[in-house]
């Protein structure tokens, strides 16, 4: 069911949209070179207790999960895109990185991701300026996404806006994950596809909270997911990045709940 919020209740999300932006930033600030991924998830169960918030990740275990994630943030490392289960690696400068991480504040839920050369722009080379070209178009296609979420238009017109973004730097789409809805859960409809067709699917209405998520594959749009029974990985070893933002489409225009400094 797809459900409305008044201009009051959204309000109500800031909080959970500014904890989510917060914990992005500081595990991003973590991941260094020799850091350890378990240590990023520790950073972040620390914050989710020091702010009295809950886990959207920890007992998470829909049909496509072997078991519940067990885990707080998502860590995808280089062919990883989606739903990376933290394990015992450590970092290394040059690993591209991609954090998901969603949690509820009274209540109230926010999903939002980053992707990154870890080790910063002192990584140079043609695999750092490759990877840096594949986040970089992750960013562009979520912000035309966003762009696109005005009242009046429709859910086609977001997946419309992701996918020419995608295909004008030259990457395959994937359908079989994308946006979502957000509110009292992190999943919820509508779907928001990364392709689609201008003018089709939900209209967009004031109140209409979602999660735009475009993640693209370097050379392929097939994934697998690994023997943990979460992380998907790209079929052919290419390595894959993503973006995501929770909105809310509003009178004015998109609010980006999640928003980092």
């Amino acid at each position: 069911m797809i459900e409305l919020r008044s201009p009051q209740e959204i309000e109500q999300m800031r909080p959970a949209g500014r904890f989510v932006a917060s914990v992005l930033t500081a595990v991003r600030e973590a991941a260094k070179p020799g850091v350890n991924l378990l240590e990023l998830d520790a950073i972040a169960h620390g914050m989710i207790k020091d702010r009295g918030a809950e886990s959207c990740y920890i007992d998470y275990h829909p049909s496509f999960g072997a078991m519940p994630f067990g885990k707080v943030i998502c860590t995808s490392v280089n062919d990883a895109v989606l739903h990376g289960l933290p394990y015992d690696y450590v970092l290394e400068r040059g690993d591209l990185l991609s954090i998901d991480f969603a949690a509820s504040v009274d209540g109230w839920v926010s999903d939002s991701a980053v992707s990154f050369v870890v080790g910063g722009d002192e990584v140079t080379g043609e695999r750092a300026e490759l990877d840096r070209k594949l986040i970089r178009t992750t960013e562009e296609a979520l912000a035309a996404g966003i762009a696109a979420a005005t009242a009046g238009n429709k859910i086609g017109d977001i997946s419309a806006a992701i996918a020419e973004v995608a295909r004008a730097a030259g990457y395959e789409i994937n359908t079989d994950f994308g946006g979502h809805g957000v509110g009292r859960t992190m999943h919820g409809d509508p779907h928001v596809p990364n392709d689609g067709r201008a003018g089709r699917g939900f209209p967009l209405k004031p109140g209409l909270v979602i999660a735009v998520e475009p993640w693209f594959l370097e050379t392929t749009d097939e994934i697998y997911t690994d023997p943990d029974g979460w992380t998907l990985r790209s079929a052919d070893g290419s390595r894959g990045a993503h973006s995501e933002h929770t909105i809310a489409i509003t009178e004015d225009g998109p609010l980006v709940l999640t928003a980092r400094d």
